[in-house]
């Protein structure tokens, strides 16, 4: 793998091509691949100063209406972990391990996409997994990524671990079979129609909070902290930073050669949005515990109609998505849902966006800030979906502490 950062700093587009090979091709193949393209890279015809490329999917494309931004592949992990904790508990003195329970039935995988993203064959059906808890890095790409999310070299060796990894759990010359676990036993969907899940390997390891331990993904909260495993993913996070393992390792992305190109994810600024985020998830989830029939998820359409069909205010909790400004000069605020043609709309009319200025409505929609929000106020159906007219200031508060 430390040979791939060597290459990823010298190796033309072209060459990187060459170890584009099948994610379960056997192990000594991809060494073969590897070994093929780092000798191309030696050859003078080869050597430009490019980072190398590694096949990556890419996601659908976005839509105009709540945009499906790269990230939002993890949008419905909230959805997959109602009993999240009230709050997150301190991480134990030493590393929490889950108990190693093999899998009842399994699955064959067809394909690894990278590093938490994986392809299986279910009942019939092709079955494209989202991993729960993790994010790794973006494998080097034609495009640059996101600032917070961008195409790394250690995405690249991340991914190409992953796939000798599976391979490894192939037996008799079978192609390599997982099994899956939902949190609280129930089936939940990304934007994408990927499941969500841990990935359980024959012998029982949990290879979601594997990926952690290796300091292969940080323990990501974005969504909320994990209701099936909060503890042990804080441990593992905490045991791979002391020992400086994978992302946790300073010298993880860093150039080998003066004017090689280096980009690095920035955790110090993605774990305390992250926090801040599963925090106000945790009250969400308090609150709705709480009160089950006086709160609205912005995020399900069928709370969004009881609410539509009631007179009286509505008390509703989402995630900023986009604003638009309107041709009449009214604001209009999306919130984030999966269902594109049933998204809440809130609009501040152009008399009123003075009074609103000063909550500074265009951070919500933006990261490194507190996205969720709640807001008090009628909602009814309208061509888009559902909306709300948002009168005074007062009928909105931050769902949880800012980062």
């Amino acid at each position: 793998m430390r040979a791939l950062r060597n290459f990823a700093s010298k190796a033309s587009n072209s060459t990187a091509r060459q170890f584009r090979a099948s994610l379960l091709e056997p192990a000594p193949l991809q060494s073969a691949l590897l070994a093929a393209a780092l000798v191309a890279a030696l050859l003078p015809t080869g050597l430009q100063a490019s980072c190398a490329h590694v096949a990556h999917e890419p996601g659908p494309s976005a839509q105009e209406t709540v945009a499906a931004q790269s990230d939002d592949a993890a949008a419905q992990e909230a959805a997959a972990q109602d009993a999240r904790p009230a709050s997150g508990p301190a991480a134990p003195a030493q590393a929490t391990r889950l108990a190693k329970t093999p899998p009842a039935t399994t699955y064959e995988v067809v394909k690894v996409v990278d590093g938490d993203t994986v392809h299986i064959q279910r009942d019939g059906k092709l079955e494209k997994l989202r991993l729960l808890h993790v994010d790794t890095e973006e494998t080097l790409s034609n495009g640059q990524g996101s600032a917070s999310k961008p195409g790394t070299v250690f995405g690249s060796e991340c991914a190409l671990w992953a796939q000798e990894h599976f391979q490894a759990l192939a037996k008799d010359g079978a192609p390599p079979r997982i099994g899956l676990l939902f949190p609280g036993g129930k089936e939940e969907r990304d934007v994408y129609g990927r499941l969500l899940c841990h990935v359980i390997e024959p012998d029982g390891t949990d290879y979601n909070l594997l990926l952690v331990e290796l300091g292969k993904s940080p323990y990501f909260q974005k969504y909320g902290w994990s209701s099936h495993a909060h503890e042990a993913f804080v441990a593992a996070q905490e045991s791979a930073r002391r020992a400086r393992r994978g992302i946790w390792d300073p010298a993880t992305n860093q150039p080998k050669s003066d004017g090689a190109p280096a980009v690095q994810r920035p955790y110090e600024r993605l774990l305390p949005w992250w926090e801040a985020r599963a925090k106000a998830y945790a009250n969400i989830a308090a609150a709705r515990k709480e009160s089950p029939e006086g709160c609205t998820d912005a995020a399900r359409p069928e709370e969004l109609e009881r609410a539509a069909r009631s007179e009286a205010k509505d008390r509703v909790h989402g995630e900023v998505e986009r604003l638009f400004e309107e041709t009449n000069g009214d604001l209009t605020v999306l919130l984030r849902t999966g269902a594109r043609k049933q998204a809440l709309r809130i609009v501040v009319r152009q008399a009123d966006r003075a009074a609103h200025e000063s909550l500074r409505l265009a951070d919500l929609a933006e990261e490194y800030h507190q996205n969720l929000v709640w807001f008090e106020g009628h909602v009814t159906t309208s061509g888009e979906g559902y909306r709300a007219v948002s009168h005074a200031p007062s009928a909105w508060t931050l769902a949880g502490p800012r980062p």
